[in-house]
């Protein structure tokens, strides 16, 4: 059976005649934001660590902690932030027409999403992979033994492809079943609509942590792409592209050097280490030329901690997801985060 689905060529033209259009004007973001006095963040419509709403129905997560270090690096206030929660088929839309100033939607930088869809992406935040998640009661150990199996996939995503790719290599059939959001997913999946789930591991592990008996479903051992996930931005706006860029890059540099939600304000006083000082102020002139105030940094670490701490919050062993750093570890502890230096 032929997989259902938008093709890519559809979608790069989409969403290509939408950023078409913006990339020719010399876009102005930064005043944008601050003339609106929020930043209108691009989020997912609901997944367990990276984008949820919390026991006082506020949105929180991996993802949405990012949307909050950037208000407060740009605006001083981690709460000015109008969350647009968006699919994988309207995301890029949204982006490209300007109903969003950045997207932090567990999304994988491609070669196409990059060039053809005229969206440029900041730096890679999580570094996932995809897999499939399926019943212990299927006596099924790897995904290559899933022949004859339904699948449920999200439309519009990089999944559709890498299955249909993994399936054709191993010579083995499958039967899509094609659904919009991680929810809805997730019902399906529930009411054995599927036999499994496939999507990024960290989607898995969210999704599985909502089960009322995780141990009776598995993630199966083959991860079977490359999925680096990160903060998107329109093209033909380097400034506010550098300025999300930064503040990335200041929470995973600010990990490295012992710089937390807690010490930050001590730290600014002053420290030993010039590249500490650099990022927070206290010597040379990067506020200057980020064009921000002298206090960014400190405002978007203060807004929900460093990168360790972000993960760890909201998607490390304390909680339900439980996923190891892995490849998301500092460069200088076994992964593969990694930022320039703050110089």
């Amino acid at each position: 059976m032929k997989i259902k689905m938008i093709t890519r060529a559809a979608a790069v033209a989409s969403v290509f005649a939408l950023s078409g259009i913006a990339a020719t004007a010399q876009a102005a973001t930064l005043e944008d934001v601050k003339a609106a006095g929020e930043l209108k963040c691009g989020i997912n419509t609901g997944l367990p660590g990276f984008a949820f709403t919390d026991d006082n129905g506020k949105w929180a997560g991996f993802d949405v902690a990012y949307c909050r270090a950037l208000a407060a690096a740009v605006l001083g206030d981690a709460d000015k932030v109008k969350y647009v929660n968006l699919t994988g088929k309207n995301r890029f839309p949204a982006l490209a027409s300007g109903e969003i100033d950045i997207l932090s939607r567990n999304t994988t930088w491609t070669f196409s999403r990059d060039l053809d869809l005229g969206f440029t992406f900041l730096g890679v935040s999580y570094y996932d992979g995809q897999g499939f998640l399926g019943r212990t009661s299927l006596g099924v150990k790897s995904a290559k033994q899933l022949d004859g199996a339904s699948v449920c996939i999200q439309t519009g995503t990089t999944t559709e492809l890498n299955l249909a790719d993994f399936f054709r290599v191993n010579k083995i059939k499958y039967e899509p079943v094609p659904i919009e959001t991680n929810e809805e997913a997730r019902k399906a999946y529930e009411a054995e609509r599927c036999d499994v789930y496939t999507t990024d591991a960290s989607g898995l592990a969210a999704t599985r942590s909502t089960f009322t008996k995780p141990s009776e479903h598995m993630v199966f051992p083959e991860i079977i792409s490359k999925e680096p996930l990160g903060p998107l931005v329109r093209q033909g706006d380097d400034r506010w592209a550098d300025i999300g860029r930064w503040v990335l890059f200041a929470l995973i540099n600010a990990e490295e050097l012992g710089v937390t939600q807690a010490n930050v304000d001590e730290m600014a006083k002053g420290t030993n280490n010039p590249e500490i000082n650099r990022m927070l102020g206290t010597e040379g002139s990067l506020a200057a030329m980020i064009g921000l105030d002298k206090s960014w940094a400190i405002n978007a670490i203060k807004a929900g901690g460093n990168y360790g701490e972000i993960f760890e919050k909201y998607l490390g062993k304390d909680t339900p997801l439980a996923i190891a750093r892995g490849l998301n570890a500092q460069w200088n502890n076994g992964g593969l985060i990694y930022a320039p230096p703050m110089r």
